[in-house]
């Protein structure tokens, strides 16, 4: 038994008391790595037979794999949040990614929807005191690299208790693209050509290797946010060689969408600068587990790995396929709000070891104060539980998670709000009322409603969820008094009989073997003088 696993073991038996709170010498180090719009499915570990993530996949193979691990939002900005606060998203309301717009400024995109979106807060509130705020005051070192997008300057990672930030701004993109120039103000660049992902893996060995807990006797908080694989979707001329060699060795299916109800979804796992985008994004992975073991820190850091919502099979660069959940990005099905969750806990994991009990990503926070050995502060990390009992075999108490987006997505999902518990789902549409139950045990795809069939079960968790929800002081959206179902309907059908065919002809165009979008590759492709 390790330090790591008696120090969990025994913060167990005693009840969650934080015995080490005083000795930062034994706490271990954390590891923190957010992929950003990736899919439960975009991992080979996951089912994925075109993508590959060999160094991804080692996290789960050596550590605990959640199958029911969720982001708290179906957009990056809200769950981001969520997991540095341990709030579902609307006690902390920031309820859809920062600058989409809310009430009567929504109708400049032209979508005639029934409703105004909810207002919003549009940056992380200072009054939280955040996980690394937390962290750094049991010991803490506090290293932020990557994707923000919690608010404008006087709300960027060093004003919410990082120590140091490479990469984190407003912007929830990469301004300048995967490739140097990176045209981020918070991160200098490299030479032409260099490669984001892996830039950003490097910062993160750099810090470790300053901070090498060994040397400075302080543990550290390494929290690695990927801009990858949020659009543009971009990569090496020689990646997307391989993944299109792959895809048509792998037989290249007649049609590749299917349209939903605003716009078309992606079904199938082909686009072969998205399998490159992952691919890089893994490599850099690989970079950060590798020095972990160069330092001789691996025994004693927590490893995580995670995404911030589903992966983008609607909207966007309409990039992969989540089957066999349903839609992604954006949307209120499981393919929206379903993540890649997996922990290493040195001592604890049991390779290749599945929990099925619902986790969310609002649980990270009091999990690494209790893996921290830090006191538990319940009034700041509310909706997040420790998910350390879990860990040895044993159970944390029942309860429901919430998911609430009052908004419209970009990629087309709807106005609703969500309650989970045991195998339940209920999804409540802010349009028209209508409920949709579904078993999520014997039906992960969401293709039947149960909701007229188990009309007490809708009854019970519609209480339940809309206790929870006025409790939090929700904000819900409003009917548009302009709404026009004649131009809706107008606008719907000029995206099944425009939009598909555009995006199938692009589809077969990254797949022909003279695919070139331009003579540098996004700039990955750099000359000497």
């Amino acid at each position: 038994m390790n330090k790591l696993h008696a120090m969990v073991v025994g913060l167990v038996v005693m009840g969650m008391v934080p015995v080490m709170a005083q000795n930062t010498e034994s706490k271990p180090n954390i590891l923190f790595i957010l992929a950003d719009d990736l899919g439960y499915t975009d991992l080979s570990v996951s089912g994925s037979t075109y993508y590959e993530t060999p160094n991804i996949d080692r996290i789960a193979q050596e550590g605990m794999v959640f199958t029911n691990g969720y982001a708290t939002s179906r957009v990056c900005s809200p769950s981001r949040a969520s997991i540095l606060t341990g709030k579902f998203t609307p006690r902390h309301d920031i309820t859809v990614h920062i600058g989409s717009p809310s009430g009567e400024a929504w109708r400049k995109r032209n979508r005639f929807s029934k409703m105004l979106p909810a207002e919003y807060t549009h940056q992380l509130p200072a009054k939280f005191i955040t996980m690394p705020e937390a962290l750094k005051a049991a010991g803490y070192k506090t290293f932020f690299a990557g994707k923000w997008h919690l608010g404008d300057k006087g709300s960027w990672p060093e004003d919410h208790g990082f120590e140091i930030n490479k990469g984190g701004w407003t912007k929830g993109g990469p301004a300048g693209g995967y490739f140097a120039p990176y045209r981020n103000p918070m991160l200098e660049d490299g030479k032409d050509g260099d490669n984001l992902s892996l830039r950003l893996a490097r910062e993160t060995v750099h810090f470790m290797k300053e901070n090498d807990p060994k040397k400075t006797g302080k543990p550290f908080l390494a929290y690695l946010s990927f801009y990858a694989v949020h659009s543009p979707i971009q990569t090496t001329h020689e990646k997307w060689q391989k993944y299109r060699d792959k895809a048509i060795a792998q037989g290249v299916a007649d049609k590749g969408y299917a349209m939903g109800k605003y716009m078309p979804i992606r079904q199938e796992q082909d686009n072969p600068v998205y399998a490159g985008l992952v691919e890089q994004m893994d490599d850099a992975v690989g970079e950060v587990l590798n020095a972990l073991e160069a330092l001789g820190l691996d025994e004693n850091t927590v490893v995580v790995f995670t995404s911030d919502n589903g992966g983008v099979a609607a909207g966007d660069n309409f990039s992969t396929s989540n089957k066999p959940l349903r839609a992604g990005k954006g949307y209120q099905f499981e393919g929206g709000i379903r993540e890649p969750y997996f922990i290493k806990v040195p001592g604890l994991s049991k390779p290749g070891n599945k929990i099925d009990e619902p986790v969310t990503g609002a649980d990270f926070y009091p999990t690494f104060l209790d893996l921290a050995g830090a006191e538990q502060l319940p009034n700041e990390h509310n909706d997040g539980v420790s998910l350390v009992p879990l860990f040895i075999g044993k159970t944390i108490k029942a309860r429901p998670l919430i998911w609430h987006f009052p908004h419209y997505g970009n990629q087309g999902g709807e106005p609703s709000s969500i309650i989970r518990k045991g195998d339940w789902k209920l999804i409540h549409y802010y349009e028209d009322g209508r409920k949709e139950l579904y078993n999520l045990t014997e039906d992960i795809s969401e293709t039947t409603n149960l909701a007229a069939k188990y009309p007490e079960k809708v009854a019970q968790l519609h209480k339940e969820l809309f206790a929870y929800l006025t409790e939090v002081g929700a904000k819900y959206p409003k009917p548009d008094p302009n709404y026009s179902e004649a131009k809706e309907t107008d606008l719907l059908q000029k995206t099944a009989n425009k939009k598909m065919p555009a995006l199938e002809k692009q589809r077969m165009e990254m797949l022909s073997k003279d695919f070139q979008p331009n003579a540098s590759w996004w700039g990955s492709m750099t000359t000497k003088d």
